[in-house]
């Protein structure tokens, strides 16, 4: 009797090589808040009343494209289309960056996505979706009104040192060195703002800043 030891090691090979594949498919760059703000089309605060999976079309093979639809309560828009968004969409599972929320109708999240051509939402795990509530009082004001006064400016994350920004409009991002997080204190309570000399700098404050305003001002 032959033994399939030939046949099965390559057929495991690629399958593990497929799998890893799989594994890896959803790798996302860490962003502070206000790149999210700033880079996503649709910025809401939603409560998820309701989920089923539908079919959204066939791939090139034929094969049927599943997503998970949200039904959504839009409690607030801070960015996005005039009209109300009633639902979201995103991929069934998390290795294709898919997004499990809490369809109780009770939590609130804060949620960045991306507005398609047909006028659906699509959000992904390399969105910024979190729960309302785990926002610092600072990012509930960004994302109300302070993130979008410094799209202009670009945010520079410092994974290693030495790091340093090369133009007066970027901001340097160090939490990730200083913290060892990138969920540290410019993450939770700074935003980079352009000052009245066209470069930019880190402000935290509750008041509108000056437009000459010191960098990391706090008044």
């Amino acid at each position: 009797m032959t033994k399939p030891a030939s046949f099965s090691a390559p057929l495991l090979a690629l399958l593990l090589w497929r799998l890893g594949e799989v594994a890896e498919a959803c790798s996302c760059a860490p962003a502070h808040p206000q790149q999210a703000y700033c880079n996503a089309d649709v910025v809401i605060r939603a409560k998820v009343i309701g989920q089923k999976e539908v079919l959204t079309g066939s791939d090139t093979y034929g094969n049927p494209i599943r997503k998970i639809q949200y039904d959504i309560k839009q409690m607030k828009m801070f960015k996005g289309p005039s009209q109300e968004i009633n639902t979201i969409f995103t991929a069934p599972i998390s290795a294709v960056c898919g997004v499990t929320l809490k369809s109780d109708g009770k939590s609130e999240y804060l949620v960045t996505g991306k507005l398609e051509s047909d006028g659906t939402v699509h959000v992904t795990l390399c969105d910024f979706i979190v729960p309302w509530n785990s926002l610092t009082d600072a990012q509930k004001k960004g994302f109300e009104v302070r993130y979008e006064t410094g799209c202009e400016c670009r945010i520079v994350r410092c994974s290693s040192v030495p790091c340093s920004v090369s133009d007066p409009v970027e901001c340097l991002w160090t939490d990730w060195i200083t913290e060892s997080t990138v969920q540290g204190p410019q993450a939770q309570h700074y935003t980079c703002i352009k000052r009245s000399d066209n470069s930019c700098a880190w402000y935290r404050g509750a008041a509108a800043p000056k437009n000459d305003f010191m960098d990391i001002e706090d008044p």
